[in-house]
């Protein structure tokens, strides 16, 4: 018998008989302020495109990417992360429509900084797979190979027009050795000082990625385990979180989210600056098409996902449902 009398003598069910008495005691709280809305934006076309694979998810026209923008504004969602679709004539070897100052991605910049201002911190997808006719996030050799050090001046470039184009935030997402450590001396040297580095720290090759690759219109020729890092792996992703931070990055990010909430939670634990997270692609399309089956509570799940993420200590969560999270919160 226990020495407390009844058995059992501790009971935990107590903080968990009402609605109010759960929230009260809830040790994770989501808010508007922690949410990030990725967004694509398209050259070309007169009307948003829907992405098959992500219900709910379009690729943008310009003017609707501005209304977009806005609509995270009044939601309350810190931020917004850009990723342009380039025509398809425009891609080549180099990806030089990433950093043509009239490339899309640089016009979209520019337009939802003049609709928002600093009411929404414009950041920008600092990488080259857009625009590149083979799909690679860098530069390759001549044996077909990416080119580590040839893609690390393509990207020094990048981090040029973007921030003359207004972003906020770049965020280096091509996994090159060094990245970001060259984007911080290239943005510093051409008067950027203050614009500020969501590093990719941690992303891994991943099966997930799929419903994305639809999204930008991807032309990618084989796959890019070379350079993003091995879902089996680990301590590796602390190796690259000291790399990261000693060569400047202001905030570091893990992707995929929910697949690998235990890397997430060991980045957190030891990073200094704030810590983001990506629930990609594919994350948000199995949840959605679990949901038109009747097969999951949608909204319930989407909350669950996302509370799951910020457990494991995401700061900032980059979400598809940002806007629409933002308005339940």
């Amino acid at each position: 018998m226990s020495t407390y009398g009844s058995f059992p003598g501790s009971r935990p069910r107590r903080l968990r008989t009402t609605p109010v008495m759960r929230r009260m005691v809830a040790e994770t709280r989501l808010h508007p302020a922690d949410l990030v809305l990725p967004a694509f934006v398209r050259e070309g076309i007169s009307e948003p495109v829907a992405i098959g694979s992500m219900p709910g998810v379009v690729q943008h026209t310009r003017d609707t990417l501005r209304k977009a923008a806005v609509e995270a504004v009044e939601a309350g969602v810190s931020g917004i992360m850009l990723f342009g679709v380039p025509e398809e004539s425009k891609k080549d070897g180099l990806g030089t429509a990433g950093t043509d100052p009239d490339g899309i991605l640089q016009v979209a910049l520019r337009d939802v900084r003049a609709e928002v201002g600093d009411d929404l911190i414009v950041m920008s997808d600092l990488c080259l797979d857009e625009f590149t006719d083979h799909g690679h996030c860098g530069v390759l050799d001549e044996q077909g190979r990416v080119d580590n050090d040839a893609t690390l001046e393509r990207y020094a470039e990048m981090a040029q027009v973007q921030a003359d184009a207004g972003a906020h935030v770049v965020g280096p997402s091509g996994m090159m050795d060094g990245q970001i450590g060259v984007i911080r001396d290239a943005l510093d040297q051409t008067e950027h000082e203050d614009v500020s580095i969501l590093a990719y720290t941690v992303k891994y090759s991943s099966a997930f990625f799929g419903p994305f690759r639809e999204a930008v219109g991807s032309s990618l020729q084989g796959d890019r385990k070379t350079y993003q890092q091995d879902p089996a792996n680990s301590r590796e992703s602390l190796r690259e979180l000291a790399l990261d931070l000693e060569e400047g990055a202001d905030m570091v990010m893990v992707k995929p989210a929910g697949p690998y909430l235990d890397i997430l939670a060991k980045v957190a634990e030891v990073s200094d600056v704030p810590v983001a997270a990506y629930q990609i692609s594919g994350e948000y399309a199995m949840i959605e098409a679990a949901a038109e089956r009747g097969w999951i509570d949608r909204d319930k799940a989407i909350m669950e996902s996302l509370t799951g993420i910020k457990r494991a200590g995401a700061q900032m969560i980059l979400t598809y449902w940002a806007t629409e999270v933002a308005r339940q919160l």
